[in-house]
């Protein structure tokens, strides 16, 4: 789908033209060409050309650290700004690491390498927002790094290397950054509601005060929309992959919802599952949770059934996401297996999905940069009930993390707003999974009641215009 030649291609043409070989042509003549073509199979022009959709890791390396530079120089000082923030410092331990850390450092780096401690010092407009690493490396050369002079050199692997600082000794060597620094706020990640701001752990708020000179101890500040604005804004130059990383997505529903896949009265909703995560793999990419598929069905309750055989006349409804280059998606569709006499779903389940979209239409109207999560699902819900919709909306932010930094918009079991993650306003350059269900009497179903619960990610531009990332479902996947 995403290369001329896939894995199992390839393979098969190396098994022909070896029988080729074999069948038509001199013993030692057939095995010179036999041995040519295996080699040929096993040269690194052969495997680039297996499937990699967002280029090799060492392009999608470089890729995502012109991102971290662009955040770093253009978003990190802004939100510091805005925040009135003189200085951030932010310590992480190894594999206790800081939510934000995976924001702040290179693809390269896998942890926070023992311990390392990040301060940020605004030095004003003209000369910008200084960042330094107290042990851990430059990142590329975005942080300055903070070292030991005194420090004792020694063997690491095949190199000489100084010591690195560790322990008490690590943390003497702050004061003196923050005294350079001289700040009036310094801000760190303490907060009873947002997870994206309480990285710093018990220890290390006890060893960073212990560490401050006691003139600055009292001009800690706790911002809790700090790191959560800078994790939650997006970069523009992040789009065009992500448009990419939308199609994929689409492309694998689209087949998994497909006779290619599903063989009515055989296939179980577990098989549609686990074809998709093994899709994921062999192209290389992650997910962030397990996918899903359910079913609804005319005259039965299907909701004790945990794998059931995906059977003709079935609704079906799938919520998948993919990770890669540190950003993650989140989409549910919907389709329908159509019984032998039918060439397209019934009128009343392509009506529910009409109402569905409408419910689309209202909520991105109403996420206007500025006005809060839960001032925008007041707004959504009243006009939804206004035009006769049964639904719900809980719709979330996503980028760096699934559920990402920035305002909640309804949870599906707090519909009457979400205290202090929903009060968060929505800004621009961010990205959106449009969460929500409306469900719908269908005439063909003797009334019954079907849900269509759909996502798909809305990006807001930097004047807060809205538009799907890629494209929403407007038709049903159908299913022979």
């Amino acid at each position: 789908m995403y290369t001329k030649y896939p894995r199992r291609g390839c393979r098969e043409r190396l098994a022909l033209a070896a029988a080729f070989a074999r069948a038509c042509m001199p013993s030692v003549l057939a095995k010179l060409i036999l041995a040519a073509l295996i080699l040929a199979a096993l040269t690194p022009t052969a495997l680039a050309a297996q499937d990699r959709p967002l280029g090799s890791l060492r392009e999608q390396a470089e890729l995502r650290q012109q991102w971290l530079r662009i955040r770093l120089d253009s978003i990190l000082p802004r939100v510091m700004r805005e925040h009135g923030v003189d200085m951030w410092i932010i310590p992480v331990r190894e594999y206790n690491e800081d939510p934000v850390f995976w924001s702040l450092v290179s693809p390269t780096t896998m942890a926070a390498r023992r311990r390392t401690i990040y301060a940020f010092c605004d030095r004003g407009i003209a000369n910008g927002v200084e960042r330094v690493a107290i042990g851990g490396s430059s990142q590329g050369g975005l942080y300055r790094v903070v070292r030991d002079a005194n420090a004792r050199a020694g063997a690491a692997g095949a190199q000489t290397r100084l010591a690195e600082p560790f322990g008490p000794e690590q943390w003497k060597l702050l004061a003196p950054v923050v005294t350079a620094c001289n700040p009036k706020t310094i801000a760190v990640n303490i907060s009873h509601t947002h997870a994206f701001s309480d990285g710093l752990s018990a220890g290390e708020w006890e060893q960073l005060q212990d560490a401050l000179p006691a003139t600055f101890r009292n001009r800690i500040v706790r911002r809790e929309r700090l790191a959560l604005d800078y994790i939650s804004e997006r970069p523009r130059e992040m789009n065009q992959r992500y448009v990419r990383m939308q199609q994929i997505v689409h492309e694998i529903i689209r087949t998994a919802f497909s006779s290619q896949v599903i063989q009515p009265g055989t296939t179980r909703t577990e098989d549609v599952v686990w074809w998709m995560r093994q899709r994921v793999n062999d192209l290389g990419l992650g997910t962030w949770f397990h996918p899903s598929v359910s079913v609804q069905r005319r005259g039965a309750s299907m909701a004790d059934s945990t794998n059931p055989v995906i059977l003709r006349g079935d609704v079906l409804h799938t919520d998948f996401g993919i990770s890669a280059l540190g950003l993650h998606t989140d989409t549910q569709h919907m389709g329908y297996v159509l019984h032998s006499n039918e060439s397209d779903a019934p009128a009343g389940l392509r009506n529910a999905l009409v109402r569905s979209n409408r419910l689309q239409d209202i909520l991105m109207e109403e996420m206007r940069p500025g006005r809060s999560g839960n001032d925008v699902l007041r707004g959504t819900l009243a006009r939804m009930r206004a035009e006769g919709l049964d639904g719900t909306v809980y719709t979330h932010p996503i980028g760096d993390h699934g559920h990402g930094a920035g305002p909640l918009i309804g949870l599906w079991d707090r519909q009457e707003g979400v205290v202090g993650r929903g009060d968060v306003p929505i800004r621009p350059n961010s990205w959106f999974s449009s969460e929500l269900q409306v469900t719908t009497r269908v005439p063909e179903w003797n009334g019954e009641p079907v849900r269509m619960a759909q996502e798909e990610e809305v990006w807001l531009d930097a004047e807060g215009k809205r538009s799907w990332v890629l494209a929403r479902q407007e038709k049903l996947h159908l299913i022979k």
